[in-house]
């Protein structure tokens, strides 16, 4: 399993957190996530052997939010 931080540009209300964890919660290989609204942050962890790190990225940004770098 591989744990990782993606810092986002902004989540603007509640809301932005639920649709980041809907979409996380029905993406195979994710096993655990974290959305931090006051710090715009998205922690998740998966299975490199499913999912890499890239599909995670866009999957976010397919939900209009910008990732500014990961962690």
């Amino acid at each position: 399993m591989t744990t990782k931080t993606y810092q986002l540009s902004t989540l603007t209300c509640p809301s932005c957190t639920m649709k980041i964890e809907g979409a996380l919660k029905k993406t195979k290989g994710v096993e655990k996530y974290d959305v931090l609204f006051n710090s715009s942050k998205v922690k998740v962890t998966f299975d490199e052997s499913v999912v890499e790190s890239e599909d995670i990225k866009l999957i976010i940004e397919r939900l209009g939010y910008q990732v500014l770098g990961e962690k």
